[in-house]
């Protein structure tokens, strides 16, 4: 019987260790990151072809990240207006793809959108509680 209790408390602690990792993970924002990776840095190297070919696609992972729900360790308030900030810099660049902008408008248009990304992972995020500090 107390193997069985020992048993069960460390399946509990196990449990509940993988759900606070859970915590911090935004499934939308790994799929926005993942065509925003794929976009952004061969804009870098003066590649825009990756952008242009995914455009759209990059604008749906902002809209489907956008509408989303916040998950814990995230600014409530702050986080969807940054994410609507991203959703219209997205629908700029696939206009501006649409009306053949040059190359370099592209280049200036990802690097404000992969700007405003790093604006909901780093600014948006909520500073982790110091529990020995807390009052």
């Amino acid at each position: 019987m107390r193997k069985l209790i020992v048993l069960l408390l460390a399946f509990t602690v196990t449990c509940a260790v993988a759900q606070e990792k859970k915590k911090g993970e935004w499934k939308e924002l790994k799929e926005f990151h993942s065509i925003m990776s794929k976009t952004f840095h061969p804009s870098e190297e003066g590649n825009l072809q990756p952008l242009k070919d995914q455009a759209s696609v990059l604008t749906a992972k902002a809209k489907v990240w956008a509408a989303s729900k916040v998950p814990a360790g995230y600014d409530k308030a702050l986080t969807p207006q940054v994410l609507k900030e991203l959703v219209d810099k997205c629908e700029e660049i696939e206009y501006n793809i649409k009306k053949k902008v040059s190359d370099d408008e592209l280049k200036a248009l990802i690097a404000e959108a992969h700007e405003i990304f790093h604006k909901v992972v780093e600014k948006c995020r909520m500073p982790e509680k110091d529990e020995h500090h807390a009052k």
